[in-house]
């Protein structure tokens, strides 16, 4: 366990900790992995996932006492809500203006026609008959429905990344749940 406690002194010096801070706390880590030998509890046992892992476990029991700042886990981390809730609030957008514009049948296009055929013109014998007078369509509604659709994705994607964003950091060791008395 000293390769263990050596690590951690590297990580220590190289997070800028002070040799003193760094004795205290190597002598305080050896004589808690002592007492649990003694006691018959393996350094597993005692430090959990950290026993793999030094430099996790020597970067959070300098945070948690103040010595270093809270490691904050991955770069991105903070980034990343922020790109999730623009994602989602452009999705959502999208959502309600293209529901709002098939509900309300906008933008319509109007067709005026007329019931003279031009002199140049042949009609043709199975052209439908459209009686004179005005028309009115919405021309954008394939193109609503789409976004609609798109949004109606985009939003069940969004959820998807709510639900495992909080799941996918990083896990830290946390020093003082694992040792006693620290």
């Amino acid at each position: 366990m000293s390769d263990f406690i050596e690590q951690c002194r590297l990580e220590w010096k190289r997070l800028g900790v002070s040799n003193q801070l760094a004795d205290e706390m190597a002598a305080d880590l050896t004589a808690d992995l002592a007492e649990a030998d003694a006691e018959g509890v393996s350094a597993e046992e005692l430090l959990g996932t950290s026993a793999s892992d030094p430099r996790s476990f020597a970067a959070s029991w300098a945070a948690e006492r103040g010595i270093i700042p809270t490691p904050a886990g991955r770069p991105d981390a903070r980034r990343r809500p922020r790109v999730l809730v623009a994602f989602t609030a452009l999705a959502a957008t999208v959502l309600i203006v293209s529901g709002v514009l098939l509900a309300t049948g906008q933008p319509k296009v109007a067709l005026v026609t007329s019931g003279a055929t031009p002199s140049h013109a042949v009609p043709l014998p199975t052209a439908p008959t459209v009686p004179p007078g005005r028309v009115t369509a919405s021309a954008a509604t394939p193109i609503e429905w789409i976004l609609l659709f798109l949004a109606v994705v985009a939003l069940a994607f969004a959820a998807w990344l709510w639900s495992t964003w909080g799941r996918s950091r990083a896990p830290t060791a946390t020093a003082s749940s694992s040792l006693p008395g620290l």
